[in-house]
């Protein structure tokens, strides 16, 4: 016969689980919804935050293609002085300029700034700046008489207003 000390030492160890060791179904089934729910959320913050980076790199483009292209106004403004006093010349120096102007302004363009010049329009305060004002008989009030500074750009992503003069009501 064998002794109850010696029966101990032959069972196999694994064949007795403790009594707090054992877990119940339904103590599984609620810990793998709570590691589930766990990792939902991580899955759903990650994608959270995939979105709010191309929202933030969207904008940082769009603020980097905005200073760029404002850096660029002045050189555009320049070129077009100096052909507006180069008169009626037609050497290549001139004709080199106007060539170098033309490029800038496709940049612009393609940058998303397209230029405004267009007269005999009428007054939009969301794309004009009045810097004067005319009776200009032939022509309806608030109307765009002439351009004295174009503008780039369109709605909320404009670089500046056109200065313009625009007419107004003779008396």
């Amino acid at each position: 016969m064998v002794s109850p000390a010696e029966q101990s030492k032959t069972q196999d160890p694994t064949d007795r689980d403790p009594p707090d060791a054992v877990a119940t179904q339904p103590d599984r089934d609620e810990e793998m919804a709570k590691l589930e729910d766990r990792w939902r959320r991580a899955v759903a913050d990650l994608d959270n935050l995939r979105k709010r980076y191309a929202r933030e790199l969207a904008h940082e483009r769009a603020t980097e293609r905005s200073r760029v292209a404002g850096a660029w106004l002045p050189i555009v403004d320049n070129l077009e002085r100096a052909l507006g006093h180069a008169g009626e010349q037609s050497d290549a120096v001139v004709a080199g300029v106007q060539s170098i102007l033309e490029q800038a302004l496709q940049v612009l363009e393609q940058l998303g700034y397209p230029r405004d010049a267009e007269a005999g329009v009428p007054f939009d305060p969301e794309r004009h700046e009045v810097v004067g004002v005319v009776e200009q008989p032939d022509s309806a009030p608030g109307t765009v008489v002439e351009v004295l500074r174009p503008g780039y750009g369109e709605g909320s992503g404009q670089l500046r207003p056109a200065a313009v003069v625009v007419s107004r009501r003779g008396e």
